[in-house]
């Protein structure tokens, strides 16, 4: 088997695949410079991660542009982001993924823009940008912050199980609603049980992946599950109630010449208009004081 099929290469596979000595990819290694992850104390370079390496130093002659990706924003689904997008007239697409699926997108250049809240440790604000750099194929992005917005555990009207917060609900055996792998709102509830120390085999699980936060509210509201993690603006759009756990970055990532393009650029002056904040009100539980920042830029 070649190292073309192998989804993670040795580093003997890894300095083939490249040509390079293998004392070089461990200075690139050593620095920093190449993707890889360590796995019981061995070196392992994942392929994908390096063709997109190699294609971010790619040399191109002069007037040769990349091809530019789709006007979509991928990512995570965000009850404010999709007002500002039919709103400000920006024609971009939405595809909500969740945050990881967003980024995966931007990576391989099948969307503009991705969307992101992912989650390092609760109250990190700096998981998203933290996250962007530690892509090497994102080595021209900037991370433009969207809104803060509060994140809670939603239950039904009246909370007829007298939840309190993620340990009550393991408590009395509450049926989660979750979300698929690599959604923001997945990573804060697995953040949340891990500083509890409670183990995730002692959730109970209702039935399926909830694709969005609107379908995650939406089998709350049919009493498919008991609770879930979505915005304060998805529980009042459904009429649930809301135990308040924390306030979260929601981000546009964005490669730097995506930033300049008319559509971006009609997003963001929509963001620093009046209605957004209007909107944003009218919705309940978002911040706007970073809106429009540039959180990072590469």
């Amino acid at each position: 088997m070649s190292a073309q099929d192998h989804t993670y290469l040795t580093t003997e596979e890894a300095a083939g695949y490249l040509r390079l000595k293998e004392r070089k990819l461990y200075d690139l290694v050593a620095s920093g410079g190449v993707p890889c992850t360590k796995v019981s104390g061995k070196w392992l370079f994942p392929r994908a991660a390096l063709d997109r390496w190699l294609e971010a130093g790619l040399s191109r002659p002069e007037g040769m542009q990349p091809a530019s990706p789709p006007p979509i924003i991928g990512g995570s689904q965000d009850s404010l982001l999709e007002v500002a997008v039919r709103d400000s007239g920006c024609g971009l697409a939405l595809l909500a993924e969740g945050s990881q699926a967003g980024l995966d997108r931007l990576l391989r250049g099948e969307v503009a823009i991705a969307a992101i809240h992912l989650h390092a440790t609760p109250d990190d604000d700096r998981a998203n940008p933290a996250a962007v750099m530690a892509e090497s194929g994102l080595h021209d992005a900037v991370v433009i912050g969207f809104a803060r917005r509060e994140q809670g555990l939603l239950v039904a009207p009246g909370n007829p199980l007298g939840l309190t917060g993620i340990a009550s609900a393991v408590e009395k055996r509450a049926r989660f609603a979750r979300r698929q792998k690599g959604a923001g709102a997945q990573l804060l509830l697995d953040s949340l049980m891990a500083r509890e120390s409670l183990p995730s085999q002692a959730m109970v699980l209702a039935e399926g992946v909830c694709a969005t936060g609107q379908d995650l509210a939406l089998a709350i509201r049919t009493g498919r599950a008991d609770c879930g993690i979505a915005s304060r603006a998805i529980a009042s759009a459904f009429g649930l109630d809301v135990l308040p756990l924390v306030w979260e970055h929601v981000d546009l990532v964005m490669r730097r010449r995506t930033y300049f393009e008319p559509a971006a650029q009609s997003l963001l002056g929509w963001m620093r208009g009046t209605e957004m904040a209007a909107r944003a009100r009218e919705l309940g539980g978002y911040d706007l004081s970073r809106s429009g920042a540039v959180r990072l830029n590469r």
